[in-house]
């Protein structure tokens, strides 16, 4: 909703300045909670798309390493950090026509 959007975006903007940074959002809360602050802020379901996939692929398989995991907390961070660098650079992605996100933000 609008309001928890432009409390977010109220404690973002006492952190961070974020004069200049044009937010990407969904058409819910977040376009009047930036105009509350007036903050700048465009539709783009194309890359939206692409960022919900992505959280849609890593609340997955949060799930089932929260279900499966018996290693330490150590050994988590560890995996998630590799687990990262393996989704960024070395995993090819549909969406991305076969690049991974790394090349495709470098192209």
């Amino acid at each position: 909703g609008t309001d928890p959007a432009a409390a977010f975006l109220h404690r973002l903007i006492e952190k961070h300045d974020v004069a200049d940074t044009e937010f990407l959002v969904d058409a819910g809360g977040y376009l009047t909670a930036l105009a509350r602050h007036e903050l700048s802020g465009q539709l783009d379901y194309q890359i939206r798309n692409h960022i919900e996939k992505w959280f849609q692929t890593v609340t997955m398989r949060i799930d089932r390493f929260h279900s499966f995991w018996r290693g330490s907390q150590t050994s988590a961070k560890q995996w998630l950090r590799r687990f990262r660098h393996h989704y960024n650079h070395e995993r090819p992605n549909q969406a991305l026509d076969g690049q991974t996100p790394a090349e495709q933000i470098q192209n």
